[in-house]
């Protein structure tokens, strides 16, 4: 597997670095992996690629110094802001049912349940619950390629397909503002249904996290 260094970098450029590294990996016709994690400065806005942007106060946001950008992969919008975003890039053959979605985001997340499990930190996946469409928040979202701890949604991923190669990222919730996105997503955050690092281990640095996944 081949590793990106974390970095931090806006919105548009972490897009932009997915997008690339994807069409590189069809041009040059990589057969392993790629993983990369990843933060955002400032805090940014992403939405799912067919999602409506119409839902976001965008002089809010602006006000507040949170961009908005449009991600390559489906789902409904998320807040990156106190998380690590990681992305997965490889062959669909890479994988042992790789032409399946379903099975696919299973063995790209069970490497993150390898990772976890060596902090003690036990990661299961979310239960499919019938979608509420008015949620705009991916958080509030249940699928079965989510992961969760005790129940609670700790990782959202969402995946897009091309020419035969999978990228797949999600958002690794390190802490959250419950007030902040109920001001951006216009929604009841329930937090019976979203947990983050911070409530799990409140010791864990980011720090360890990436390191943790730097080393494999």
């Amino acid at each position: 597997m081949k590793f990106i260094p974390f970095e931090i970098k806006t919105g548009a450029e972490n897009m932009q670095i997915d997008s690339d590294l994807l069409d590189e990996a069809i041009e040059t016709n990589f057969k392993d992996a790629i993983f990369r994690l990843y933060g955002w400065s400032p805090a940014c806005v992403s939405l799912g690629r067919n999602q409506k942007d119409d839902f976001l106060d965008k002089e809010f946001l602006k006000s507040n110094g949170i961009d908005i950008v449009r991600r390559l992969t489906g789902g409904r919008a998320l807040l990156h802001d106190k998380e690590l975003t990681y992305s997965f890039i490889c062959p669909a053959e890479y994988l042992k049912h790789g032409e399946n979605i379903k099975e696919s985001y299973i063995e790209i997340s069970e490497f993150l349940i390898d990772k976890f499990s060596r902090l003690g930190i036990n990661l299961d996946f979310g239960t499919q619950k019938a979608v509420r469409t008015k949620f705009e928040y991916c958080m509030l979202l249940s699928t079965g390629a989510d992961l969760c701890y005790n129940g609670k949604k700790l990782i959202g991923s969402a995946q897009c397909r091309k020419n035969g190669y999978i990228l797949q990222h999600g958002s690794i919730l390190i802490d959250y503002d419950k007030t902040l996105l109920e001001k951006i997503f216009h929604e009841n955050i329930d937090t019976a249904e979203i947990t983050s690092i911070k409530e799990i281990a409140p010791d864990l640095t980011v720090d360890s996290l990436i390191d943790l996944f730097s080393n494999y």
